[in-house]
């Protein structure tokens, strides 16, 4: 067949007086005799068939769809037989055929042609026009409508959808609620939230039957736009209409709760639950006990683990396993954490890049590096590749160990692997760096990553402004602070803190104090640094009684006062001979647990000769 076709096509030419028809016929007459395989043909031949003999083939009834299909492919790979790709009413026709001959798949790549080529852009209205011409069958055109809607949706080409939609309706064509969930589906997927309340509405009022699945689909959207009041509603409204939640629905809700840390709104959801007679699975148990991990709960998270396992029908799987090894390690409990793992290994379940990380991070927190190496080897010798999450935690527990250079190994490890050092990277890296007090390092670290167009944030800003404080350099702190508000990176506590400790410690208490004012005007709370860092700098310039007045504010905010706190207090009494004073504040140190260093002692010692009582 292929000689066949070769042969139909190469004998008109251009300069042929054969008619669009004849030409037609010998292809389709080709086509109809043709294998399964029939276009295995050099396109050497210098024909140009325009969209009317394109027409005339793919229309006509003789040729079986499946070989029109592959004609229409033939023509899209071969421009010199084609020079003019096939058109939109050439899409159109054959997909009409494919649908007629149920072959589904074939049509929707056709279809994804239309959405997806610019060059094949037509209105809802032209498209309508050339499905009318070349079908009277209204089945048929429904069916290239609605798949037309979906693969609209798949090429987030939202308004066109909404455009065969609403044809669809006008024109009577019945709709497919799964064809309305593609849609619903993908404009959450694509955070196109707005669109996706506004066609759910209009499902609505068009009367399209709705199902849990388009319900759960939009409350998944509510809560992902952390909107999960309305959900809620949204939920007693579809309920109030027959309309029953499934475990997807109420787990949609639930893990919404656990992330706003409402856990009312999660007892609120469980009894609904109850009520309905929707029992848990194995992702409810999961988000609930991921719930009690995150608020410090761990012993209730096991309980719930234990039950898990208890109950019948219920496999526990990786993820609840990683989940309750997370809340472990959180906790500082790393033994605890491996005898899980090892429990998961013996239940043939295959640990995987998030259930190491956590113990990465466990180990890593507990300061154990050897530990992190071995897990490190052993996730390589299984095929589990690191990602950017588990290179940034072992970076930051070497560097909170002093072993920066180690950390720097890693990074270079990372970047061979192809992935870039990130922001978060050389703040880790400049903090470790700090932390060993070796400033023009972790400054050059820094600038080199503005250099390379790494975007600061506000851990990098806060970092520099720390340095220069310590350094006693506070124009240049106070410029960087200036540069991080222009370019909208917001401060925080940690960096005003940084900048009243600088100001403290230069003398400049006056400074200290308008910048602890601007923190509260910005809704920013003084922490017990803020009024560690104001004591230290009244005690520094003889304002004994200003310290004092400070100190007991802090008790006044039920914020406790620490170490250093106490130190500079204790000190700066006994610099005024002050004993009876810095005495009772050594035994109120005490009493709440905190230990003294040598230089309490000293001030104590020194205040008994300086007395003034």
């Amino acid at each position: 067949m292929s000689s066949k076709l070769h042969n139909a096509i190469k004998q008109f030419t251009p300069a042929s007086s054969k008619s669009d028809r004849q030409i037609a016929k010998a292809i389709s007459v080709a086509l109809i005799s043709s294998t399964k395989d029939p276009l295995r043909l050099e396109p050497t031949c210098n024909s140009d068939l325009n969209p009317q003999i394109i027409h005339l083939v793919l229309s006509n009834p003789r040729v079986p769809a499946q070989n029109c299909f592959c004609f229409f492919n033939f023509l899209k790979t071969n421009p010199s037989v084609a020079p003019q790709k096939p058109n939109i009413d050439a899409h159109i026709t054959l997909a009409l055929r494919l649908f007629k001959a149920r072959k589904f798949r074939e049509a929707k790549s056709v279809l994804n042609a239309v959405a997806s080529d610019d060059n094949l852009r037509s209105s809802i209205s032209e498209i309508a026009s050339s499905a009318g011409k070349n079908s009277s069958e209204p089945r048929i055109v429904g069916k290239l409508f609605d798949m037309l809607f979906r693969v609209y949706a798949d090429n987030k080409r939202f308004k066109e959808g909404l455009e065969v939609f609403e044809h669809m309706l006008s024109s009577g064509f019945e709709i497919d609620e799964r064809s309305c969930l593609v849609y619903l589906i993908a404009l959450k997927k694509f955070d196109q939230f707005e669109s996706l309340f506004a066609f759910f509405n209009r499902m609505v009022e068009a009367n399209v039957k709705i199902t849990v699945y388009s319900v759960t689909t939009v409350i998944g959207g509510l809560c992902k736009r952390r909107e999960v009041d309305k959900a809620r509603i949204l939920l007693d409204e579809m309920v109030a209409k027959g309309i029953k939640p499934n475990e997807f629905t109420y787990n949609t809700l639930i893990d919404a709760y656990i992330r706003i840390q409402d856990f009312d709104g999660v007892q609120e959801i469980l009894s609904a639950m109850k009520k309905d007679g929707v029992g848990f699975n194995v992702t409810t148990y999961t988000l609930l006990i991921h719930g009690r991990c995150i608020s410090g709960r761990v012993a209730e998270a096991q309980k719930l683990f234990e039950e898990l396992h208890e109950k019948g029908g219920l496999t526990p799987d990786v993820h609840v396993y990683t989940v309750m090894i997370n809340g472990y390690c959180k906790l500082g409990n790393v033994k605890q954490a491996f005898v899980l793992f090892d429990s998961l290994v013996e239940r043939g379940l295959v640990p995987n890049v998030h259930t190491y990380g956590a113990l990465i991070e466990g180990v890593c927190g507990a300061g154990q590096m050897g530990a992190a190496e071995i897990l490190l080897k052993e996730m390589q010798s299984k095929g589990i590749d690191l990602n950017r999450v588990i290179f940034n935690t072992l970076m930051d527990g070497y560097c909170k160990q002093g072993m920066v250079g180690e950390a720097r190994r890693l990074q270079a490890i990372m970047e061979g692997k192809g992935l870039e050092a990130d922001v978060y990277v050389y703040n880790i890296i400049a903090t470790g760096l700090c932390k060993a007090k070796q400033y023009d390092e972790a400054k050059k670290v820094l600038f080199s990553m503005m250099d390379k167009g790494v975007v600061p944030n506000t851990v990098t800003y806060t970092t520099l402004i720390d340095i220069y404080s310590k350094e006693g350099n506070l124009v240049e702190a106070k410029r960087i602070f200036r540069e991080m508000l222009n370019r909208g990176e917001k401060p925080n506590e940690v960096t005003y803190n940084a900048l009243i400790d600088g100001y403290c410690k230069k003398g400049n208490v006056k400074e200290a104090y308008q910048m602890r004012s601007e923190m509260q005007v910005k809704g920013l709370t003084p922490d017990v640094y803020t009024y560690t860092s104001l004591v230290h700098g009244e005690c520094m310039h003889g304002k004994i009684d200003s310290a004092v007045e400070l100190f007991n504010e802090m008790h006044g905010r039920l914020l406790a006062p620490n170490v250093v706190t106490y130190t500079a207090l204790i000190s700066g009494l006994s610099k005024e001979g002050r004993s009876d004073e810095a005495f009772r504040l050594y035994d109120e140190m005490t009493e709440a647990g905190l230990t003294p260093d040598d230089t309490v002692y000293s001030s104590l010692v020194g205040s008994l000769h300086g007395s003034k009582s």
